[in-house]
Order: structure tokens, then sequence, then C-alpha cells
């Protein structure tokens, strides 16, 4: 018997709802579903709870195969976890632009170095766009820290990508209008990123 049909057994000989299990496991109705239905498994701490509510041991509710499907689920959750905290740290580091001197300006005959905040002497338009960039990339990274445990499909599917993406424009915007040392600080950025996403796709 495979541990949906048994978790469903268990349930209904205690003459639990699926809804009433949920709150009893403190999970969702859905999570509960989703196990029964067989699309998925509980991760360790919901086990070790069923295990306890139910009183029965993890070798009566899991074979073996199932013990290495959730091994594997967990080690792929820590993985987005730690990525989505990186990406989220890089991001929220992208506020330096806005204090330290990455950005050029003239000054007379040279080029002075300053800092977003204190960038005057180019067009407003320009310097708006660099402004939308810089504040959209800072967003995604305290969405990103903040959001970590939301389990919206959209926002689990697409966060990397909005983080990648918003640093590439970035990139691209800073070296378009020749701002080289605020491209390559985007471009560190970027490079770290692509290359986790490399390591664990």
């Amino acid at each position: 018997m495979e541990f949906n049909e048994k978790l469903q057994e268990l349930r209904k000989q205690k003459g639990l709802t699926q809804e009433e299990l949920a709150e009893m496991l403190y999970v969702s109705r859905a999570a509960v579903s989703k196990w029964e239905s067989g699309r998925g498994y509980p991760n360790i701490d919901s086990l070790k709870a069923i295990s306890k509510f139910f009183s029965v041991s993890l070798d009566d509710l899991l074979s073996s195969d199932a013990v290495l499907t959730i091994a594997e689920e967990e080690s792929r959750e820590r993985e987005k976890h730690f990525r989505s905290l990186v990406f989220g740290l890089l991001d929220c580091c992208v506020s330096v632009l806005l204090f330290l001197p990455f950005f050029g300006q003239k000054a007379g005959n040279a080029v002075q170095e300053v800092s977003l905040i204190s960038l005057t002497k180019i067009e407003m338009y320009v310097k708006t766009a660099y402004l939308i960039i810089v504040f959209a990339v800072i967003v995604c990274g305290i969405l990103l820290l903040a959001l970590q445990n939301v389990r919206a499909k959209f926002w689990i599917n697409n966060k990397d990508k909005i983080s990648l993406g918003l640093s590439a424009a970035g990139v691209l915007i800073f070296t378009v209008s020749l701002q080289p040392y605020a491209a390559a600080f985007m471009f560190v950025f970027l490079v770290i990123k692509a290359l986790m996403l490399i390591k664990w796709v």
C-alpha cells in the first residue's frame, strides 16, 4: 500500500475529514488533499507529525522509494531557499549604487565619480531610468527575502527569472549610457546568479 492510501485509511479510521486532519497537523487542506491523491509527499516535519498523531512509525508509513523521493524533494527545496536568499541579498546590495561613487559625470575637463543620488549633470530621463532600475532591483530583493515561504505558483516559477531579468536590464542600461563602473557592478551580480541557476538546473 502506498503512502497516500495509508494516510487516507488512517484518516478515515479516525473519522476525520481532510480539513480536520489539516487543522490537527497545522497544514492546509490542499496539502492533505495533495498527499492523499498521490501528487506529493509531506516534508519531514509533517511526516513526524503524522507519525505521532496516528501513533505509527515512519517505516509503516513509507516505502524505501518514498523516503528517497522525500529526501530529494527536501534537498531541492533547500537549494531553492538558499538561491532565493542569495538572489535577495545580491539585489538588496544594489542599494550601494545610491550612495557610493559608481557613476561618472563631467566636471569641466575632468570626469567626477559620484553616487547615483549626487548625479546631476545628466538628462533627467536618464537619471530617472537609473533610479527606476535600481529601485526595481532593490524591491525585488526585499520581496525575495520577505516571501521565502510563499507558495503562489506564479511567484515560485518566476521569482528567479524576474531577479535575473532586472539585473540584465541594469547591466544593459548602464552599459548603453556609458557608466562602466555601475555596469560592471551589476554584471558581477548577474554572473553570480546565472552560475547558481546553471548549477542547480
